[in-house]
């Protein structure tokens, strides 16, 4: 695979803002079971460090996976024996809390190409509307071959 086939270059860049609700935190909270009093009990909130209810650090995470989505979406069509899947994310890091209220903008930056073994690495933060860092992580796109969907002749 070449470095052009990947449709992004390094230098590229996306970003997805979204303000964090309430909703959103119980939503959350509720598929995941994660029901921990750090992000749904305010009382006892109001006695942390904090002060108040934050977000799950997960959660940025799934807003980082939005962002890739924006950076590699436009470009699935021309992927035709190839389809993108994420490898993951390395370096994961909740440095800040996200408070319910919070805006975050996730800004999403092609770091490294290796066509050699199909990926791309980028570079992801999470940043409130203060300009403070609350996440960060390195993310890896990987670009998978798409087998024949024919039967084999034996």
């Amino acid at each position: 695979m070449r470095d052009a086939d990947f449709q992004v270059a390094i230098g590229d860049k996306v970003s997805f803002s979204k303000t964090v609700s309430e909703s959103d935190v119980y939503l959350f909270a509720g598929i995941t079971g994660d029901l921990s009093d750090v992000h749904c009990n305010e009382e006892f909130m109001k006695k942390s460090a904090f002060g108040r209810r934050i977000a799950h650090g997960v959660l940025s995470m799934g807003f980082m996976s939005t962002a890739s989505t924006v950076m590699y979406t436009p470009h699935v069509e021309k992927y035709a024996d190839l389809t993108p899947v994420s490898q993951g994310y390395d370096r994961v890091r909740f440095i800040g809390p996200v408070f319910f209220g919070d805006t975050v903008t996730v800004t999403y930056t092609i770091a490294k190409i290796d066509s050699d073994k199909n990926r791309a690495f980028a570079d992801v933060a999470v940043i409130n509307q203060h300009g403070e860092v609350v996440a960060s992580a390195t993310h890896i796109m990987r670009w998978v071959p798409v087998r024949s969907r024919e039967p084999e002749i034996v």
